[in-house]
């Protein structure tokens, strides 16, 4: 790259001084190939020294940290309110069946709202909409836990999911734009991705701890602060845009598709809404399945009028249908949601095994989680490495395969007396390394898929096909436990009631969930095989290609040299995403 030539400063001059004295050269511009001694020349810096990073070495670690941080905090705010559910249903007097909705009204507004979000963001600057989600996120949450009743609760955990609507998709493009392909970017990747799964295990063990020595609303105050600091930091740290389309004349009233913004929004709310209340008033009830056809029935539309819009040009559709022309690209969502689906409810079954049927405390459900956390640390840094190294579907098969043998292991009727070391801890080990060695693959594999101006928006979908998937796989994993649980009790479905201590009926609804989650754990990895077979290196950029890459890097309909070899640029439907 031409900032690589820049890190060596020495031999660059001296290079730029021979030029010099040899005689007057013009210089290859960007439809003009570097000759054979240039590109040798080029390949030898490139060699010996890393890309230049976009900013200062501390700038571009705080830019890490800020918009991981983004990832972090959405997923310890979930899991650390899980925690505490029972404290504030007896503080509010919620009672159990609508308990669940203090967890439910945050999912499912940055569920529906991401796609919406991620469409502004590339409209009006991805720094801006980031800054005003983190303060909305810490303004909403520092009101919550001074809320008098149930609904006022209920309705500012559904702002909080606005507000990480905003600021998680735009993190992911933030760092799309930010650091060319590199050492740099594969970093930064890999230290996002692992923002998810730690943020888990803090949100556990904040919440036990703060459950066992203090109120339970400092858990809501602790969350706060932290969406404060990552607000303030970003304001210092992210760079403001050189270009937005705002700039252009753009505005959200003319630019964004609102028809098609409705379409999605309310197909989203009303599928996860249907899929939330399935198993609490059981799948039987009449207007459980009508939702559902009604939330296929909506999606479906929107992605006609999607399709339309692309075709006739009239206005820019909030997602380009032809990027799914693609087939990797359309296998890698499918592979988010497959994959998401089997962690994420094996996280959840995880958690009953421990609490429900075991009885342990909160701090000892918590302690048994912590691996993860100090596992998650030390795959950030040794993905990073094999991003540039190991070709990606090797990666994303490795990591699919440890998720599926976690959930085996959980599944497997292995007494439960049996010692936390013997398989369990094994479990959680292998749990994060899928976990860390798939996700950042998937997203640097969509931030190389679409244009710079699509970055916002290739993390609100990639964001929203994981949600969706965890929200379909949690829904049917819920009704083979309750199914289980139901014919080991001899009763019916709607009389299963909950788990119990010990009860070997309940172990037996678990496993069952568990089994499931191991084959959609096995169909995400027999997606990876056949779709992503022969892929070459999702971090690696062709020495030879150093000053194409950087040309077309700034050129956001352009493909990079470094993406050919996936096989993002070979097709002509490939093409269609970035036009």
């Amino acid at each position: 790259m031409a900032r690589s030539i820049e890190a060596a400063p020495d031999r660059s001059e001296a290079w730029a001084k021979e030029k010099r004295e040899t005689g007057p050269a013009s210089k290859p511009n960007s439809d003009e190939s570097i000759t054979s001694d240039d590109a040798g020349t080029v390949d030898e810096i490139v060699q010996e020294q890393p890309p230049a990073l976009p900013f200062s070495k501390a700038r571009c670690i705080a830019l890490v940290a800020t918009v991981a941080g983004a990832s972090f905090l959405n997923t310890l705010s979930s899991q650390a309110v899980v925690i505490v559910l029972p404290s504030i249903g007896r503080h509010l007097d919620i009672p159990d069946s609508r308990l669940q909705w203090v967890v439910s009204a945050y999912n499912l507004a940055f569920g529906c709202f991401l796609l919406l979000w991620g469409r502004i963001a590339d409209i009006y600057g991805k720094r801006k909409i980031f800054i005003w989600g983190s303060a909305w996120v810490a303004i909403t949450t520092v009101i919550n836990p001074f809320l008098p009743n149930e609904i006022a609760f209920d309705l500012f955990r559904g702002l909080q999911g606005l507000g990480a609507a905003a600021n998680v998709p735009t993190a992911i493009g933030i760092l799309g734009t930010a650091f060319p392909p590199g050492k740099a970017k594969n970093y930064a990747f890999s230290c996002y991705a692992a923002g998810s799964p730690l943020g888990g295990v803090f949100g556990n063990l904040m919440a036990g701890l703060i459950a066992e020595y203090a109120s339970w609303k400092w858990v809501f105050g602790v969350i706060a602060i932290l969406a404060a600091i990552i607000t303030v930091a970003a304001i210092f740290v992210i760079p403001p845009p050189k270009h937005t389309l705002h700039q252009d004349g753009a505005s959200v009233k003319g630019s964004v598709d609102w028809i098609g913004a409705v379409l999605i929004t309310a197909g989203l709310l009303v599928l996860l809404f249907a899929l939330t209340e399935g198993n609490v008033v059981g799948w039987r009830t009449p207007w459980v399945p009508v939702l559902i056809v009604v939330a296929v029935a909506l999606v479906a539309v929107f992605v006609l009028w999607q399709r339309h819009l692309e075709k006739t040009g009239k206005q820019a559709p909030i997602m380009k249908v032809s990027m799914f022309h693609n087939k990797r690209f359309s296998a890698a969502m499918l592979i988010m949601a497959l994959f998401f689906s089997s962690f994420g409810g094996w996280m959840v079954f995880a958690t009953y095994f421990y609490q429900d049927y075991q009885g342990q405390s909160l701090i000892q459900t918590t302690l048994r989680f912590l691996p993860t956390g100090v596992m998650g640390l030390v795959c950030a840094f040794v993905v990073s490495q094999l991003l540039s190294r190991v070709p990606t579907y090797m990666m994303l098969a490795f990591g699919n395969a440890c998720v599926a043998i976690t959930c085996i292991l959980f599944a497997a009727p292995i007494p439960p007396h049996t010692s936390y070391w013997a398989w369990a801890f094994i479990g959680m080990i292998l749990s994060v390394i899928g976990a860390d060695t798939a996700w950042p693959c998937l997203i640097l594999f969509t931030s190389h898929s679409l244009p710079q101006a699509d970055q916002a928006l290739g993390g609100a979908l990639v964001n929203a096909c994981g949600q969706i998937g965890r929200a379909i796989g949690l829904a049917i994993a819920t009704a083979i436990q309750t199914a289980v649980m139901a014919q080991q009790r001899g009763v019916s479905v709607e009389d299963a009631g909950s788990m119990k201590e010990w009860e070997d009926a309940s172990l037996a609804g678990i496993r069952a969930a568990n089994w499931f989650h191991m084959a959609l754990g096995l169909c995400s990895l027999a997606v990876v095989l056949i779709a992503f077979r022969g892929s070459g290196i999702i971090g690696k950029i062709p020495a030879g290609n150093v000053k194409k890459d950087e040309q077309q890097s700034a050129q956001p309909g352009q493909p990079r040299a470094a993406d050919e070899e996936l096989g993002i640029s070979k097709s002509d439907d490939a093409k269609k995403i970035s036009q």
